[in-house]
């Protein structure tokens, strides 16, 4: 999830994750995502000072643009090539990559549940790249096919956990780069007994490009991404026009898109990027056209299927208004 008054640093902050829910995530040179769970700390998006980015947010520790840890390596890097048929992302990651250490109790939960939750994803290029030949057999993933409720940037896992316990008739899958938010959110869900939540440890707009089939998503979340508040790192951003291009792409006739972020700013944006895809989507709650006499229209309720998070409680006890957005499919 994303947050505001923070300095460029994301999904997983340069703190270290703690071992529960709530904390920063563990600090790593390699950068990449981020949200509010790892996000806590950091979240793909936010600086450390309050919010949980996503792997939708992720922020440079300084103030040059960050390297991405998903950029290539090896001979198609050495070339300056990628493998024949396959090109690389359209956009620039939208997150920055920490570290992947484990304390004990997250390995523990890694190694009794990753093999079954965390889906085993064809690579091309990146540890979190998607194959753009890979399509998710959702029978065989979840031993069904029910609607599916898609979290970007899940970090600890909190939002979506809750959710899946809440919401047996659906299934669930989170998206998050950040290995010690993926184990936080398996240890979540075994202590909660849900079997309906699967991790894509993959980049989001990959994932919505390749691996979903078109039109197979029940509701698409993205809390708290990374705000990347520095104008030349806009363009990290993981709302704009080309993801909400994916984000239609994947939702079916009448499917949820629920937002939120702590950063005004960037709540401005969202607002404006979706409004701005008006073929695809219709906000949900428009009231009237938005202006410096009505601030508030357009924006919709807190979402009560949202947990409160520790990530958006510092938010708020900081000072900054979480601003929620909902729009549905055409």
């Amino acid at each position: 999830m994303e947050s505001s008054d923070r300095t460029p640093d994301t999904s997983a902050h340069d703190a270290a994750l703690p071992d529960s829910a709530g904390s920063a995530p563990e600090a790593s040179p390699a950068p990449e995502h981020r949200t509010e769970q790892p996000a806590e700390a950091r979240a793909a998006g936010a600086a450390p000072s309050s919010s949980e980015h996503t792997e939708a947010d992720a922020t440079p520790t300084n103030d040059s643009a960050p390297t991405d840890a998903g950029a290539p390596t090896g001979p198609a890097a050495a070339t300056g090539g990628a493998p024949a048929g396959v090109a690389f992302p359209r956009q620039p990651y939208s997150f920055v990559r920490r570290g992947d250490r484990l304390s004990p109790k997250r390995q523990k939960a890694w190694d009794e549940h990753a093999d079954e939750w965390v889906l085993d994803i064809p690579r091309v290029m990146t540890d979190t790249s998607v194959d753009p030949a890979y399509r998710l057999d959702r029978e065989a993933v979840f031993g069904r096919v029910a609607p599916v409720v898609v979290e970007v940037g899940s970090g600890l896992g909190e939002a979506i956990v809750a959710h899946a316990a809440a919401h047996p008739e659906l299934d669930h899958l989170a998206v998050e780069v950040y290995k010690p938010g993926v184990a936080d959110l398996l240890m979540k869900a075994a202590q909660a007994g849900v079997t309906n939540v699967r991790v894509a440890q993959a980049n989001a707009p990959e994932v919505l490009e390749h691996m979903l089939e078109p039109g197979s998503v029940h509701e698409l979340w993205v809390f708290f991404p990374d705000p990347w508040h520095k104008t030349r790192h806009h363009k990290r951003r993981l709302v704009s026009p080309g993801f909400a291009e994916l984000a239609a792409r994947v939702l079916e006739p009448g499917g949820l898109w629920r937002l939120a972020t702590d950063w005004q700013e960037y709540a401005v944006v969202m607002r404006e990027v979706l409004d701005g895809a008006d073929a695809d989507f219709e906000n949900v709650h428009p009231g009237q056209p938005a202006d410096d006499e009505h601030p508030d229209a357009g924006w919709a309720p807190r979402w009560e299927g949202r947990i409160l998070t520790s990530f958006e409680r510092k938010a708020t006890e900081a000072g900054r208004i979480p601003r929620d957005l909902t729009y549905r499919r055409r």
